[in-house]
């Protein structure tokens, strides 16, 4: 008997996790709209308009600035891959999960990997930095800005500083942060970042936004050895996005349309009104996760405003929280990564779920469920 498979039926939920966000109608709505061939005119007119609003949201008037088909890993994959040769020395500073990733993905790449190491939840210390790039000739600098298991902001500018003066790249990891708080490619001179589409811009998963500076781009260009990957090769890949369209792969025609969508709604409210609204909120979650007498992780004066970590009260279990809140609530949490594994949460607001009724919806879910679990706070 043939087996039958009913139509796809996803329970409604609130995204507020580290990610994916919940899309904009319109950006749902643009992903339907039919599909031409990767080559066609109007298609590589709508490629011009993503990569003109990427250049917006980046603050940035850097050339090469485009998409990678993959999520937020694949642009973490393409910088290096890119940027390091067998026997580079790069400094990776590491503070969470993500940033351990760089170092592991750098040193696949044959790179001499020097290990800055901060404490999870607090940002590293710029002097850290410049006595590892004091011990010897450093390629590279790779940093995150948002860190996505902690919840930290990390300062960029002095580090970006401390980079350049010994003539080194910054590479920073924008894939919370970008379209949610300032990220100032040009003004902090940051020589490449990679985010994700799915987290503040707005968009379904699937699309990795890239900018590759002058400093960057110059050693891409004097390379020794042929970029390991052949795929994420940007000598290659900027020959599409460019104007000679060289063909490379077939894009993701749908996401893309999803995307210039997702950085139009950014143009339309705005960048400082879109970061007033993550601020604001976030400041709201915050404050009234305190009131409820549980503890925030990130460092004060460095919580970011999109991503929320809250430690996990003593004898609360996690697991039976969070799927509470999904199963009674419609809510999405997310829990800890790495050595903070069942040990926080983190509550995400980013993009179009980064709405006050969201934080008031989950506030008052969480204080229901915690006070029936035991907690009194």
């Amino acid at each position: 008997m043939k087996r039958h498979y009913g139509d796809l039926k996803p329970g409604t939920r609130v995204l507020l996790g580290p990610g994916p966000s919940d899309a904009d109608p319109r950006v749902l709505r643009a992903m339907v709209t039919p599909v031409v061939g990767h080559l066609d005119p109007d298609f590589l007119a709508t490629m011009d308009e993503v990569q003109e609003l990427l250049r917006y949201v980046y603050q940035t008037e850097n050339e090469l600035t485009f998409t990678v088909p993959g999520t937020g890993m694949a642009g973490m994959e393409t910088c290096l891959a890119n940027l390091v040769e067998p026997g580079d020395r790069v400094v990776v500073c590491i503070n969470g999960a993500f940033g351990l990733r760089m170092a592991e993905i750098a040193g696949r790449y044959g790179a001499e990997v020097v290990r800055v190491e901060g404490t999870w939840g607090q940002v590293i210390n710029p002097a850290k930095v410049k006595e590892a790039l004091a011990q010897g000739q450093t390629k590279l600098v790779a940093i995150v800005h948002v860190e996505t298991s902690t919840g930290v902001i990390q300062p960029i500018e002095e580090i970006a500083d401390l980079a350049h003066e010994h003539g080194a790249l910054l590479l920073a990891d924008t894939v919370t942060s970008l379209g949610g708080t300032e990220v100032a490619i040009d003004r902090w001179g940051i020589d490449a970042s990679y985010s994700g589409s799915q987290k503040c811009l707005g968009c379904p998963p699937g699309l990795s936004p890239i900018t590759f500076g002058p400093r960057a781009v110059a050693a891409l260009e004097n390379r020794k050895t042929p970029v390991t990957s052949w795929y994420f090769d940007l000598s290659l890949l900027r020959r599409y996005w460019s104007s000679e369209r060289f063909y490379h792969h077939t894009a993701p025609i749908s996401l893309v349309y999803a995307m210039r969508e997702a950085l139009r709604l950014v143009y339309e409210e705005g960048l400082e009104e879109r970061f007033r609204r993550h601020r604001e909120a976030g400041e709201a979650l915050q404050t009234g996760l305190q009131e409820m007498g549980l503890k925030l992780f990130a460092q004060e004066g460095h919580r970011a405003p999109m991503l929320t970590t809250v430690l996990i009260p003593e004898g609360i279990d996690d697991l039976k929280v969070r799927r509470r809140l999904l199963d009674e609530y419609s809510v999405e949490i997310g829990g800890g990564l790495g050595e903070m594994k069942g040990r926080l949460w983190r509550i995400g607001l980013m993009g179009h779920s980064c709405q006050r009724r969201n934080v008031a919806l989950f506030l008052a879910a969480l204080q229901r469920i915690l006070q029936e679990e035991g907690f009194r706070g």
